[in-house]
């Protein structure tokens, strides 16, 4: 058996929403595994992520823009190539929350939601696609959710965005397998994160939630750091358009 399956020292890694909660856990946890990071976040204050790169002697690219707007998702592969000379991993993190009953749903917001978490996934990763496909080969990996296989309550764009990019996992998986491309996605459960802050410190739902996940409690964002390195890595070359939940058991119940 290959000793080095799991290796991918010197590879480089886009990682989107990458300067808080599970994004900024899986970039660094990139980066402390060897790769070359190229950060994509909407905030323009990335201290505290330079921080942890340069402490783990990483190298990184910032790049600032808001993946809900097309014009600003144009051409962001290619600043990584242009940096870097190659683009060997893509994880589409990016991602925001909006709590609001389906017959009042802002339509703004579904549009924002939507653009964000589903179309900005499909153009980022043909972006990737066509510079892996000239490269020999890469690994995109989609953050889904929990929400890939339910429906929530009162989070109707999530959802359906959510539900969008597991289809699209499985469809770009379907055309890119061939082409030494593994498309794959993580479906994370409950998180100790912000954008889970509301739910995390409800004193009604939280116990609630907390009760029927298997583990007994809400999982830490690094945590999803193994999982991420298993579809980064050779180790998952024949695993193609899967779903893979980090959720306690929550999704066994």
């Amino acid at each position: 058996m290959k000793s080095n399956l799991f290796n991918i020292q010197g590879k480089v890694a886009l990682v989107t929403g990458a300067r808080r909660g599970l994004g900024q856990a899986m970039a660094t946890g990139l980066v402390e595994a060897g790769a070359k990071l190229v950060a994509v976040s909407s905030g323009a204050d990335c201290r505290e992520l330079r921080q942890i790169v340069k402490k783990l002697g990483g190298e990184m690219l910032y790049l600032q823009a808001d993946l809900a707007d097309r014009r600003q998702r144009a051409g962001l592969v290619a600043k990584a190539v242009k940096r870097f000379g190659r683009l060997d991993i893509l994880v589409n993190s990016a991602g925001i929350q909006h709590r609001q009953p389906a017959l009042d749903f802002d339509l703004g917001k579904w549009d924002q939601i939507v653009s964000l978490m589903m179309t900005g996934v499909f153009e980022l990763s043909q972006q990737a696609a066509r510079v892996m496909v000239a490269q020999g080969g890469g690994k995109i990996i989609n953050i889904g959710s929990i929400s890939c296989f339910q429906g929530g309550w009162t989070v109707a764009a999530y959802t359906a965005a959510k539900h969008g990019v597991a289809g699209l996992t499985k469809a770009l998986a379907n055309e890119w397998a061939s082409k030494n491309i593994h498309v794959n996605a993580i479906a994370p459960g409950y998180f100790d994160t912000e954008m889970c802050a509301a739910v995390k410190n409800d004193p009604v739902r939280e116990p609630k939630i907390r009760e029927r996940i298997p583990a007994g409690r809400w999982g830490k964002p690094e945590e999803l750091v193994g999982t991420l390195l298993f579809l980064a890595s050779d180790a998952s070359n024949y695993v193609d358009g899967q779903i893979l939940a980090v959720d306690g058991g929550w999704m066994g119940r």
